[in-house]
């Protein structure tokens, strides 16, 4: 069975920038940690926005510019880019909640093979829980996680209801 970790816009502007929290700055060693010691590949998301975002949807609907490719608020948290060069990963940069394209890279890698799925990473009621259902309505026949440990909403209150959300749609939390 291969083993596949994905890794949830872990960016500077999600843990401590534009809209970062307490309580992102808190899941970093932890997030760190799960990387070090997973056996499987790697995936890492990239929340990614022009300099356009303001004009977009999302801007309209959340106007805090963040993650502009290129800035330093789209970079990776340095701890947790550390623990990913260190072990490898797979780079998916997206450019709203889910990546479209995380699914099919996941069953390209699988090659046939039987597979897992956790998922880890910020902020647990937007995109961790975007990806988590784009992946289960994929891959329904496998085991799919959360580590709760590794994640934060944009407020706990929030956090609890997306993983309530998931455990309702049959994805492990742990």
């Amino acid at each position: 069975m291969k083993h596949f970790l994905i890794v949830v816009d872990m960016q500077k502007d999600f843990v401590d920038g534009a809209l970062g929290t307490k309580e992102a700055v808190a899941i970093v060693p932890e997030v760190v940690k799960k990387i070090e010691s997973f056996d499987g590949e790697i995936f890492a998301t990239f929340d990614t926005h022009g300099e356009n975002y303001m004009q977009t949807m999302e801007g309209r609907n959340l106007p805090v510019p963040h993650c502009i490719k290129g800035t330093p608020g789209w970079q990776l948290d340095e701890n947790v880019a550390a623990a990913l060069e260190k072990k490898g990963y797979t780079p998916v940069e997206k450019v709203t909640f889910g990546a479209a394209q995380l699914p099919g890279l996941v069953m390209q890698a699988c090659d046939g093979e039987p597979c897992d799925i956790e998922l880890i990473g910020l902020c647990t009621d937007i995109c961790v829980v975007s990806n988590a259902l784009l992946l289960k309505a994929i891959f329904c026949e496998s085991p799919i996680c959360v580590d709760s440990s590794c994640c934060a909403g944009v407020t706990p209150e929030k956090h609890e209801a997306a993983l309530e959300t998931m455990r309702s749609c049959q994805i492990e939390v742990k």
